[in-house]
């Protein structure tokens, strides 16, 4: 806790022993303000609040995409403790739940890994009657083809892959994925270290599907991706902002929420969508097989994504929001969160682009040669 919401507390709960002091009796508090003037907390009260006997939640998710708050708040309202494990890719995610022996009660898989899991027998179908968050979210955001009807996911945060350009320190402006293979570009790229994402922009440069399973057009694009790859200077997928902000790369391909908070950080920022259209992509939370705090798990989806929690993303984790009580919040409550939100390209994908991007599929047995080929690429 930092200081300033330690003296932000003690703040509180000395101006409420005075004011209990000065008045008496007063007005009946609500459970739920007597529990907030007590604490001096800010967390919302659970609605609903379930019952739960699990003292323990144990989360496996991306790198930098919660907020502290959140986790904070649920440990608070609800007493369990949150152990919280990261990863930087779906492959890396994917390797340690199907290797067994992992013990985790929620995971975020992007769309194109969850049918995987699905067939792999990783994830547990939801029980939509402990799940009253449904009615929070954007249909368009629900029964995509990764996972009809929503019988294992739902949506956490979407977005796009496109190019990200500090226009104060490159003349040429790329307008496409190819432009990036320019030498003028070279040792001055950043790239999410995502293979998915990256052989499928490779493969857009040569007309070919993001989903393909042709082992000729995958080594096509090895040979090619390869090209652009002793030209990258860091590959990144924790945090590719921070090299974009200290100016230590100039250009490449990131996603969404890193690409907003770079351009607020650095207004000379710019986020371009390419001519072959950009990757779209979804996280979505998922319950493994075998998780052993269940209840808990089911109570942390329903809290986190409460609007007046949920709406913490616009601010510190601004992606595109499937959340619509979290953006109904913001616009009454946080305005010029919501505003900044709505108006930005790169958190609200203009249709268009929407229109003409690529969604990454599952590509079955093909699997291992996209693995081969990003091994290769960066190891070579």
């Amino acid at each position: 806790m930092t200081k300033r919401r330690i003296w932000g507390v003690l703040s509180v709960l000395l101006i409420a022993a005075l004011l209990a002091a000065a008045c008496g009796g007063g007005a009946t508090q609500t459970p739920a303000e007597s529990t907030a003037a007590e604490s001096g907390s800010t967390c919302p009260e659970p609605n609903p609040r379930v019952e739960v006997t699990s003292t323990q939640l144990n989360l496996f998710v991306w790198t930098e995409y919660i907020p502290q708050e959140t986790i904070d708040c649920f440990e608070e309202v609800y007493g369990i403790r949150v152990n919280k494990d990261e990863y930087s890719s779906n492959e890396e995610m994917y390797a340690k739940l199907s290797a067994g022996g992992a013990n985790y009660d929620l995971v975020q898989p992007t769309d194109y890994i969850v049918a995987l899991m699905i067939r792999q027998g990783l994830l547990q179908e939801l029980d939509k009657s402990k799940l009253a968050i449904m009615d929070n979210l954007d249909s368009n955001y629900l029964d995509l083809p990764f996972d009809p009807g929503n019988r294992y996911t739902i949506p956490y945060q979407a977005g796009t892959d496109a190019i990200v350009v500090n226009t104060e320190a490159v003349q040429t402006l790329p307008q496409s994925f190819a432009d990036l293979w320019n030498p003028e570009y070279a040792g001055r790229l950043v790239m999410i270290d995502d293979s998915r994402a990256i052989i499928g922009a490779t493969l857009l440069t040569l007309g070919y599907d993001v989903n393909t399973t042709d082992p000729a057009q995958l080594e096509e694009a090895k040979v090619k991706l390869a090209e652009l790859a002793r030209g990258v200077k860091i590959f990144d997928s924790d945090s590719p902002k921070t090299a974009l902000i200290a100016g230590d790369v100039d250009l490449g391909i990131v996603w969404t929420g890193e690409a907003e908070i770079a351009r607020r950080e650095l207004p000379s920022i710019e986020y371009i969508y390419p001519t072959e259209g950009a990757i779209l992509w979804q996280d979505n939370y998922a319950i493994p097989v075998g998780a052993p705090n269940l209840d808990a798990a089911y109570a942390w989806l329903n809290y986190s994504l409460q609007g007046d929690l949920f709406w913490r993303m616009l601010d510190e984790f601004p992606y595109t929001n499937p959340n619509l009580a979290a953006l109904d919040f913001a616009r009454d409550n946080h305005p010029e969160l919501y505003e900044a939100y709505m108006s930005s390209n790169i958190t609200n994908t203009p249709p268009e682009e929407l229109e003409r991007g690529h969604r990454m599929e599952d590509v079955g047995d093909a699997t291992p040669l996209y693995d081969r080929v990003w091994t290769e690429v960066k190891g070579g």
